[in-house]
């Protein structure tokens, strides 16, 4: 396989801007695994095999089980997540596919139940970075391994 570019090499000012996304968004306050369970779910959402490689790869180093990894695609049948984590999956999945229902007021009205407003915020960077990574990605051409060729 082959990428069809490097996008950090192609326009650095652009790579830059997405690191600064990053890094903002994983500093605004959400528990670290929760983070990437969020960055895990909407890269399944966008087919993005290589941001999905490497965070089951960062969740794994976070201590995350295989069990609950190969589960996140089927959250809502699964009994290993908690309220907090299944109010986090439905939101990403609302912000990754919005143009389909938006984000209803009882999905909103759940996500409050576990979140503070700071944290609803830095739940939508969340999910806005790794859809942007993943548009990024997927565009480009990225693969697992495709830096390591």
């Amino acid at each position: 396989m082959k990428m069809r570019m490097d996008h950090r090499t192609a326009n650095p000012a652009g790579f830059q801007a997405m690191l600064k996304l990053e890094e903002a968004a994983s500093k605004m306050g959400l528990d670290p695994l929760l983070y990437e369970l969020v960055k895990i779910r909407a890269s399944q959402i966008n087919g993005c095999s290589f941001c999905l490689d490497m965070h089951v790869t960062d969740t794994r180093n976070l201590g995350e089980t295989e069990q609950r990894l190969s589960l996140i695609v089927v959250w809502r049948e699964a009994p290993v997540f908690t309220q907090k984590e299944r109010a986090a999956l439905a939101l990403t999945e609302a912000v990754t596919r919005i143009s389909d229902a938006g984000v209803p007021q009882e999905l909103y009205d759940e996500v409050r139940e576990h979140f503070s407003e700071s944290e609803i915020v830095a739940l939508i960077m969340a999910v806005n970075a790794i859809n942007s990574w993943n548009r990024l990605a997927v565009t480009t051409g990225m693969f697992p391994g495709c830096y390591n060729s």
